[in-house]
């Protein structure tokens, strides 16, 4: 790892405070290329006036204006159940920060298409958690692959083992492993 940090240089977390729209851009991003949630996410946000989304306005547009922008049926469904979570109060962005990791994650879960792969990436890129360790993210699984030589993909529990090392900077060292795979960073 100590390589990767030298070769890879500072690491560099953007902070978006955005919460709703860094969960939509999570939710687009779903089990789809990075590329592909990029050419979404840009459609998707120019469907509204100066391309901000907000919760009233994602909960009043049409579903087929969403379909339009490139989302499935099923995110579709997702964006909407966010956003009126969002409006009901059930979903209240000014207490996050006040929140432990594992009451994040079990609020943002409690939302349709929301898992918790969804919720860590909220914790790094909008709490900048700094002890986050995605053990369902396949960036960081061929990342650590990589980095450590191994013949096949890490099992949870090298990575747990990994992440016990690194500890309480896990995600520092799941950003170098995600470099490694990807020079681009990557921000919601």
């Amino acid at each position: 790892m100590a390589g990767v940090i030298r070769n890879k240089g500072a690491f560099k977390l953007s902070l978006n405070r955005n919460y709703f729209l860094v969960l939509c851009k999570a939710i687009i991003g779903q089990q789809i290329s990075t590329k592909a949630a990029e050419s979404i996410t840009q459609r998707f946000k120019s469907l509204f006036p100066s391309q901000t989304p907000t919760p009233k306005k994602v909960a009043v547009i049409s579903a087929i204006k969403l379909r339009q922008s490139g989302l499935s049926g099923q995110k579709v469904k997702y964006l909407k159940d966010l956003a009126a979570r969002f409006l009901d109060g059930s979903i209240r962005p000014r207490r996050f920060p006040l929140l432990g990791n594992e009451e994040v994650v079990e609020t943002l879960t409690s939302v349709y298409g929301i898992g918790r792969w969804t919720a860590e990436m909220f914790l790094i890129f909008s709490l900048n958690r700094t002890d986050i360790l995605p053990l369902g993210d396949l960036g960081l699984q061929a990342g650590i692959k990589k980095i450590y030589n191994m013949r096949s993909l890490p099992s949870p529990k090298k990575m747990l083992a990994l992440g016990k090392k690194w500890h309480p900077m896990e995600t520092v060292a799941t950003w170098y492993a995600w470099r490694v795979q990807d020079a681009e960073i990557i921000t919601y």
